[in-house]
């Protein structure tokens, strides 16, 4: 269970030769619980994901794991508590499904252990919860694009880490697998209290799915809370430049965001016809 496991920033300044990404950012993410981060294009989403993963050491302030800095933290030591899933992942030329997801048992192997019964049975495990056993012998260069995020999902959970960090998870997905990817975290959330981190485009999944919702607007921390504290019309405005109207999901009692553009006219009147003569 990862209710003992603490997870904040504190003062975060991120960025990439001259440009600042992220500024001044502090935040604390909650145990135990899924929290989903939105934001507009190019607002430091991924890469607060990427520092919080020890993959992008701060300009300024830290990221802290249990009172420990992550970036002072040995890679392999960090990995069997925290791991990610990176935007675009890249596989090795004709690995096998299969050889990718044992790769996510790495870092439970020392240096002179061997792959052991457990580590077959956290792989078969992750294969059939991503539906992908039956790819186990492919090559994954062979795959469709939604068939390799869900691999990618699976060398994820094959980790079996506490902590979960997720860059768009759905990426490449239909709106079927979608929901059973996201139905699947929530599973893992429910069942062994893994914190899940996850970045989303699709505010509406993200507000059926979070428990914590952290909305940035350019690299800083607009709001955070529960999603029925932070979908706001307001938010959406400034946040995405898009007005919408904010109702509640008949399915799921949560924000529902539709949004107004300028075709999307709530009532329309119909253009007046001409009569013949």
């Amino acid at each position: 269970m990862t209710t003992s496991h603490s997870l904040t920033a504190e003062g975060l300044a991120l960025g990439y030769a001259d440009r600042v990404v992220i500024d001044s950012l502090d935040l604390v993410v909650p145990p135990g619980r899924i929290t989903v981060i939105v934001g507009a294009n190019a607002c430091g989403k991924s890469t607060l994901l990427r520092s919080l993963s020890r993959l992008l050491t701060p300009r300024a302030g830290r990221v802290v794991l249990d009172g420990k800095e992550v970036h002072r933290t040995p890679a392999r030591q960090l990995a069997r508590t925290l791991g990610l899933l990176p935007q675009s992942p890249v596989a090795p030329e004709g690995i096998t499904v299969l050889d990718l997801v044992g790769r996510g048992r790495h870092p439970h192997q020392g240096m002179f252990s061997r792959w052991t019964e457990r580590d077959d049975r956290a792989v078969a495990a992750a294969l059939t919860a991503t539906q992908t056993a039956d790819l186990a012998d492919r090559a994954v260069d062979e795959l469709s694009g939604g068939q390799r995020q869900r691999v990618w999902i699976a060398m994820a959970l094959a980790q079996q880490t506490d902590l979960l960090l997720l860059d768009e998870p759905t990426t490449f997905l239909d709106a079927c697998h979608q929901v059973e990817v996201l139905d699947l975290l929530t599973d893992l959330n429910h069942t062994r209290g893994t914190t899940i981190v996850m970045v989303l485009h699709d505010l509406n999944l993200a507000a059926r799915y979070a428990d914590h919702l952290i909305a940035l607007a350019s690299g800083r921390l607009h709001s955070c809370g529960t999603p029925a504290d932070v979908l706001t019309e307001e938010c959406v405005r400034t946040v995405f430049g898009l007005d919408s109207r904010i109702i509640d999901d008949p399915v799921s009692g949560r924000p529902l965001m539709l949004p107004i553009g300028r075709h999307n006219v709530l009532a329309r009147t119909a253009p007046a016809v001409s009569g013949g003569a």
